[in-house]
């Protein structure tokens, strides 16, 4: 419903208005009234029901940081860094450990997940403004000076005058700050033994410039963006299932195939089902799959996080890791994000059409969203990069390892040479022993 401002109503005729008053002029004819549209009772019934049922969208900025000052709560300093082995803040002065509370308590992510409707939106997974500044100025709440941040490389700074340290806990538009953090658990020297034993176990066929090059010690801890959805969706699957009822073969010698007869089925599936915390990048150099330039699609291998563990934001989850800034919105996600449910509504359905013994070849899919949750999350990564040349083409390898599981994953150059020579040799050996096997039946 819209309003229109009151306007006062016009002097009655002869009354002062200012000046002289005007000459007089023959009334103008009233033109006709209009016959107002007529209402349907029912349908303004529905839109005003729909509209007090949208549920609004989470505010989930940490209201307590807002002036930027990270304080311990015991002691008052801003000297605050994270402990991974325990998942706390501590302070650097006094030692006292705490935690924020995680996003699900504290905002109630990943109930009713079965009711969704419609998208809702946390305030910090909301649209990116292009316009908006990477570069801000905060003001020190311990001396007045004004601090200068970038934050596309950092969200904390130290003042250089009283020495406090500044944060943006402000949920700025640039895509800098999220909803939730997800705080390292692996140290820097876990992450160095995971990532020397990965590269060990594939010395062998390395690359001799790699093997030279190799310092597991420059791995460096970076919050990754992503975005966790919560979905509430329905899909209709239909396609063809085949029972094999025989199998026999014609031909002889290098002719002889074998054929297969089977009884063909129209098959058709409807499941509804909700998925809890689907975790998507929200960058798109991390999105992008392009294996020619780098390898960095193996992040996607050291899933899942535990991201029920995450953490309303704090800056200074941050103190002492990198962090990349989310640039890719809602609208931009969503179709991968269909894609996965989809690939998740087919697996649903498997158990149902395990009597088509020849499978089933799915040629229609429809994927009916009821309602989805769309939460921002910075999750802990250990990552080692290491650019190579060959050939004049250059790539980057990438060796990632979850910080809070461990799990490691990555690719290093190989030596061609060996690779082929080593072919050479398995295909030399297997021949050999197929020969000797069959001079010995003969």
């Amino acid at each position: 419903m819209t309003s229109t401002p009151e306007t006062p109503p016009p002097p009655p005729t002869g009354a002062p208005v200012g000046g002289p008053p005007p000459a007089e002029t023959p009334p103008a004819a009233a033109p006709p009234a209009q016959p107002a549209a007529p209402v349907d009772p029912a349908a303004a019934l529905a839109e005003q029901v729909a509209t007090a049922a949208a549920p609004a969208d989470p505010q989930t900025q940490n209201d307590r940081l807002r002036d930027g000052v990270n304080r311990c709560p015991k002691c008052g300093s801003t000297d605050i860094q994270l402990r991974p082995a325990t998942g706390m803040l501590v302070c650097l002065f006094c030692r006292h450990e705490w935690s924020e509370a995680t996003v699900e308590e504290a905002f109630g992510f990943g109930e009713g997940i079965r009711d969704l409707q419609g998208t809702i939106i946390a305030s910090g997974a909301s649209d990116i403004d292009a316009a908006a500044a990477d570069i801000l100025t905060l003001k020190c709440g311990g001396c007045g000076a004004e601090v200068v941040v970038n934050t596309l490389t950092e969200l904390t700074a130290r003042c250089h005058w009283c020495r406090h340290v500044l944060s943006i806990n402000e949920q700025i538009p640039n895509g800098a700050v999220p909803d939730a953090v997800l705080p390292f658990h692996l140290t820097h020297a876990q992450a160095v033994e995971r990532i020397s034993a990965f590269a060990a176990k594939r010395r062998i066929f390395a690359h001799k410039r790699f093997k030279t090059e190799f310092v597991p010690q420059n791995v460096v801890g970076v919050y990754m963006p992503y975005m966790v959805v919560d979905a509430n969706a329905t899909s209709d699957v239909v396609g063809r299932g085949e029972i094999l009822t025989r199998t026999y073969t014609r031909g002889t010698g290098d002719d002889k195939k074998t054929y297969y007869d089977a009884d063909v089925y129209w098959t058709a599936r409807r499941v509804e089902f909700a998925v809890d915390d689907l975790t998507v990048e929200s960058s798109s150099d991390r999105a992008n799959l392009d294996v020619n330039a780098s390898t960095n699609n193996i992040i996607n291998s050291i899933l899942p996080f535990d991201t029920k563990s995450a953490v309303s934001w704090n800056a200074s989850y941050l103190n002492g890791f990198t962090s990349e800034k989310r640039d890719q919105n809602v609208e931009a996600i969503s179709p991968r994000v269909e894609d996965q449910l989809k690939s998740i509504a087919r697996s649903q359905v498997e158990a149902s059409v395990a009597r088509y013994d020849r499978g089933v070849r799915w040629e229609q899919e429809r994927l009916n969203l009821h309602g989805t949750r769309w939460v921002s999350m910075y999750l802990p990564v250990w990552l080692y990069s290491y650019y190579h040349t060959d050939g004049g083409k250059g790539m980057v390898h990438y060796i990632a390892v979850n910080a809070r599981t461990g799990e490691t994953m990555g690719s290093v150059p190989l030596a061609k040479g060996k690779l082929f020579l080593a072919a050479a040799l398995l295909g030399t050996i297997l021949e050999s022993a197929v020969i000797a096997f069959l001079v010995a039946i003969a």
